[in-house]
Order: structure tokens, then sequence, then C-alpha cells
């Protein structure tokens, strides 16, 4: 725009230069026709000099002006000239930017348009399966009943093994005998090494399973503790106790009921005494409404109310519960070893597959060690230390299964320019005569029992002819099997492998090593198996 005026302007002034040329040319035209008119006159001579200098003046002032106006009009030409000139310079740095900002714009787009895979390095490593359980404990238990009314007193602490006929409590009608042994010094022997160190492993015991939401375990090692004081009094008491039977109250006040038979005392009841293990059932082992009743020193029992119990066996067995496909694995082992996660205990068991009225399935662990240790229990943790699987740890996103053609052993040669693996195919030339050719092939595994190995089937047909080498037998290629396998892309593309799995979980799978066709240990393989095709190049 600023241009196309200057041009205007410029072109009006040439104009108006070209008038006053124009002018000042015609104005000397007629001062030279006066010049003439003049000299013909002889009166006017003195005029005529009088006028030629001032028109000669004006005259040079007219040219002057012409000429500075043309001057300033090729002055005004050459400087559009320039700025047009520099108009059409490019700048280099500006050009540069942009294609750069193009590739970058171009590089982010590709980057969310492209399909990313992700790699993973095959590592050593084993699987923690879940083998913990919840168990019931079953014994051979007898609920031994009280004779009497009265305050019932243990001189037997839980879990002790007593014989028969010997005293497990006393039963006080009157109430009496805590108060006479609270006044009498019944004193408490020096603890020993052993036994501060029983009292030490309850506490450190309690702290290391308490579960606020079992609050009721709370009781049980507060039970547990007093039967560790009991068993340290209990000789104390029992001397104060014949010494009340040289005294006025004479022995009708105490009853003295001692053991039946042989067995370990427990100071508890909770109904499941007789409970058989075909009757487990998934709402026992929840224990929404268990009540375990606990039987404490000075309180008032009625006759043949429970006492305490007697376990008369030292075979006892917990039940757990099992999904069928693993209850059957498990019941085929015949033994297994067993943790405790109580106290870290191991033992070993014989197992059995139960079918219960629940239609739930169970296994039952049989012990014949270790009853008197968890006599305060009826649940317990248990923990099966199955064999543990160890190998190659791969993502279970990894594995694809392919399909193959299988050739018989005899079918498979070496020969060509190298001594890879290959066949000799029928194949036919131009005349339609019939020849041989020799192919490489990769082989992806091998089946030793069938004699057969698994060929790529892209680099097959079904229909191709083979030959043996030296010999007419010929096998026409038509069978398929699957493999399962994963991607494996050390060489820059999906080179697919065969696998063979071990163990299984719903994340991961381990799978073994070192075999002829498959991974070792610090492979790169496609995490996401779906991602990738045969043979496709990988940007690493």
């Amino acid at each position: 725009m600023a241009n196309n005026r200057n041009r205007s302007s410029q072109k009006k002034r040439s104009q108006n230069d070209h008038r006053q040329d124009k002018r000042a040319q015609n104005h000397r035209g007629q001062q030279a026709g006066s010049t003439r008119n003049n000299a013909r006159q002889p009166n006017g001579s003195a005029l005529n000099s009088d006028v030629q200098p001032v028109e000669r003046t004006r005259n040079k002032r007219n040219t002057s002006k012409a000429v500075r106006s043309r001057n300033r009009y090729r002055n005004n030409g050459i400087s559009d000239f320039g700025r047009r000139k520099r108009s059409q310079n490019i700048n280099i740095g500006m050009l540069i930017f942009g294609v750069i900002l193009i590739y970058i714009v171009y590089c982010v787009v590709m980057y969310f348009q492209t399909d990313h895979i992700v790699r993973y390095e095959v590592q050593e490593g084993s699987l923690a399966t879940n083998n913990t359980f919840t168990g019931i404990i079953l014994r051979d238990e007898k609920v031994i009943t009280a004779d009497s009314s009265g305050y019932i007193n243990f001189y037997t602490y839980e879990g002790e093994r007593v014989a028969s006929d010997k005293l497990v409590y006393t039963l006080d009608e009157t109430g009496r005998l805590n108060e006479y042994l609270a006044d009498a010094d019944v004193g408490v022997n020096a603890l020993s090494e052993r036994e501060l160190a029983e009292f030490r492993n309850e506490i450190v015991n309690f702290v290391h399973n308490y579960d606020p939401v079992h609050y009721e375990n709370t009781y049980d090692f507060k039970h547990s503790l007093k039967n560790t004081v009991l068993k340290l009094t209990s000789d104390n008491m029992m001397q104060k106790i014949d010494e009340l039977n040289d005294l006025s109250l004479g022995s009708s006040m105490i009853n003295f009921c001692k053991a039946p038979e042989t067995g370990i005392v427990a100071h508890w009841t909770d109904g499941y005494e007789s409970l058989t293990a075909d009757n487990v059932t998934e709402e026992i082992l929840e224990r929404k409404d268990y009540e375990k009743h606990e039987i404490l020193d000075n309180t008032l029992v009625e006759s043949g109310d429970a006492a305490y119990k007697l376990s008369t066996n030292e075979e006892w067995s917990v039940v757990i519960p099992v999904e069928s496909d693993r209850a059957g694995e498990i019941a085929e082992e015949g033994t297994v070893k067993v943790r405790f996660l109580k106290n870290q205990l191991e033992s070993w068991a014989t197992t059995s597959l139960l079918h219960n009225v629940d239609g739930n399935t169970y296994i039952k662990l049989d012990f014949n060690n270790s009853m008197l240790t968890f006599i305060s229990d009826r649940f317990i943790d248990v923990e099966l230390m199955l064999y543990e699987e160890t190998g190659l740890k791969i993502p279970n996103s990894s594995i694809v299964q392919k399909e193959f053609f299988l050739i018989p052993d005899a079918y498979i040669t070496s020969g060509g320019n190298s001594s890879n693996n290959g066949i000799i195919r029928q194949c036919y030339l131009e005349d339609g005569s019939i020849s041989s050719e020799f192919m490489n092939i990769e082989v992806y595994s091998h089946d030793e029992d069938a004699g057969e190995y698994y060929v790529d089937a892209s680099v097959l047909n079904p229909g191709d002819v083979l030959y043996k080498t030296d010999s007419q037998d010929t096998y026409t290629v038509s069978k398929k099997a699957t493999l399962i396998g994963v991607y494996n892309i050390n060489k820059g593309y999906a080179d697919f492998k065969e696998i063979n799995i071990l163990y299984q979980n719903d994340e991961y799978s381990i799978v073994r090593a070192n075999t002829q066709y498959g991974l070792t240990v610090y492979d790169y393989i496609v995490l996401d198996a779906e991602s990738v095709s045969d043979d496709q190049f990988i940007n690493k």
C-alpha cells in the first residue's frame, strides 16, 4: 500500500514537472517572438533591454526547479527499488525453525498413533503360592462333669498330663477356701530360667499373633498366664489344703475330684468335642456363632456342669477347606509337611480327601504328635509346605499359542550353503517337469516320542510333497499341532520360542530354563503378545 502511494505521488510530481517544462518552453518561445518583434520596432528597444534580464533570471529559476524535480523522481525510484529488493530476501533462521517445528509435531502425532511394544527381561525366580489355610482341630475329647455344686479350684494346669486317679480340682461348697489361702502365705518359688523363658514365650507369641478382629484371644492369653502361675504354686497350695484336713473345718467342706483316666487336661469347652471330620462345614469354619466357654478358678459350678475335659489320645486332626482342583493334588501327595503359623512349628501329616455334606471339598491332615502344644486351640492357621517350582519367571500376558506343521524326523536334513535344517520339496520347472529343491527351515520344537519336528506353517503349504534323503519315499504336508511360547526380540524382530510351563498363577508363570528351543535368562520378550505378529520388526 505504501509503495503504491509513493508511485502515485511520484507520477503526479512528474506530470507537474512536465507541465512546468512545457510552460517554460512556451514562455521562452514567447520571449523569442517578443525579441524579434522588438527588433523590428525601433521605438521599443529600451523597454526590451530592461525586460530581457528579468525574463532570463526567471527562465533559469524554472529550469533549476525542473532539474531538481527530475533528480528527485530518479532518487525516489532507486529507493523504492532497493526496498523491493530487500523485501524479497528470505530469513534462513525462521525457515529452519519452521522445519524443526513441523518435524516435532509429526513425531508427537506418530507417537500417539503408534502401538508401543514393551519388552520384558526374563529372570530366574519362583512363585509364592497361597498355601495358607484356617482349619479346625479335632481330638478324642471327653467332657468331665462336676459331681456336686461348689466353687471350683484347679490343681492341674491346662495341658498337663494326668494319670488316672490324680487330683484335678476341688469343689469348695462354702467359698471360704480361697479366703483361707489368701490369708495364708502360699508363696511362690523363685522362678528358674526355664520358667522365665516359658513366660516370655507366651507373651511374645501373643504379641506376634494378636489380631484386633479376634479380641477374644486376649482372654485365652490371660487364662494361659494363670495356668502358668498355677503350675508354679500348686505344690504349696496342696500342702496348705492338706493342713485343712487337720483343722476343725474338716474335709467335708472340700470335695476332691480326681481324673477317671489318663489324659491331658483342658479347662474349656465349646460344644465341638464330638464333631467328626465328615461333618465339618463352611459355616463352622466361619466361626460366626462360635463360643468358647472358659472354666476359671473360683467360679461356681452346679452338679452336672462341665468341670474340665480330657484328651485321651495323642493322635489328632486338622480339617482345612481346599478348592476341588487343588484338593486332589494335595491328597495324592499322601504326606505333606505342615507349618503352624502360631509358633512356626513344623510337622508331617498324612492327607485324605473329604467331600462333605455342604458340597465343599476338604483335606484332613492327621498328626500323631504335638497335640499338647495346641490343647487350648480349636481353630488354627496352617501352611502346607508343598514343593515349590523354580525356573524362569515370565508374565502370563507374554504367552501365546502358535500353530505348526509336523514333519517326520526322516524328512529333515541339512544342506545348501550351510548346516542349517532344511527339507527337500517337490517343485515344477517351467516346462512342467517335476523336480526338487532344498529349502532352509527353522525348527521350533521336537517331539522325541512321536519323532516329529515342529516347522513354521508360513513356509509350507498343505499338500506340499517332501522327499526323504537318499530315498524315493515322500511325505505330504498336512498334520498340524500347537505350541505354547513367547515372542523373543533379541534379534530385533518377534521370534517365537517354545516354553514349558512348570507352574502358573493368575499373573506369572514359571517355565523350564535352558531348553533347546526355549528361553534363557536375560532374554528379552514382548510383554504383551497380542501387540505383535510373527517376524514383526521391533523398534527399540
